[in-house]
């Protein structure tokens, strides 16, 4: 492990390994980047199987819809940087490249943590929920790694108005383009 990080790797009581603050870190300033073998969501599926495993336990990262870093194979740190719904850290994704930056200034002893906003389906099952849940322990916990309830039916809306204003956009191009189409003149 790197010695010129801003952070030591040692247990956790959020879950196993976490990461630490050894010097005050900055609002701002980038930590890490999250690094690992890049496959796509069908390997990360095979590799992983949620059911089969007791607890939910991975590193990966979700870049893309096509891609994903496994920090199981080739990752660093950053791996061990675990979740709160109340975060200190955030991570930026930069031409597909994955940055941990602080959300606001840390202490020194401080874990450093990102919400890791699993995206929801909708029609989650007790055991998934059960498999995400979180223990954060803050007073913001929302009880799950998954993204919020409220924050998925907003994504919802946003696809929808998307969607929406697309095909609002096809179809007014469409009259555009048949009021501008001019038959070809006849002749006499």
């Amino acid at each position: 492990m790197s010695s010129s990080l801003p952070f030591e790797i040692r247990g956790s009581a959020i879950a196993g390994q976490g990461a630490f603050a050894i010097r005050p870190i900055a609002k701002g300033e980038r930590l890490i980047e999250y690094t690992g073998e890049r496959i796509s969501h069908a390997v990360a599926d095979a590799r992983y199987d949620d059911e089969s495993m007791a607890e939910h336990h991975t590193f990966l990262f979700a870049v893309t819809d096509r891609t994903v870093i496994d920090a199981t194979h080739g990752g660093n740190e950053a791996r061990f940087i675990n979740h709160s719904c109340d975060p200190n850290c955030e991570p930026e994704i930069q031409r597909g490249r994955v940055y941990i930056s602080a959300l606001r200034d840390i202490a020194v002893g401080e874990e450093l943590q990102y919400d890791y906003a699993y995206e929801r389906s909708g029609d989650e099952t007790a055991e998934e929920e059960r498999r995400y849940r979180c223990r954060c322990g803050t007073a913001r916990c929302r009880g799950s790694i998954m993204e919020s309830k409220a924050t998925y039916r907003k994504r919802l809306r946003a696809e929808a108005a998307k969607r929406a204003a697309k095909r609002a956009a096809k179809r007014a191009a469409k009259r555009t383009s048949k009021r501008t189409t001019r038959p070809p003149a006849r002749k006499k």
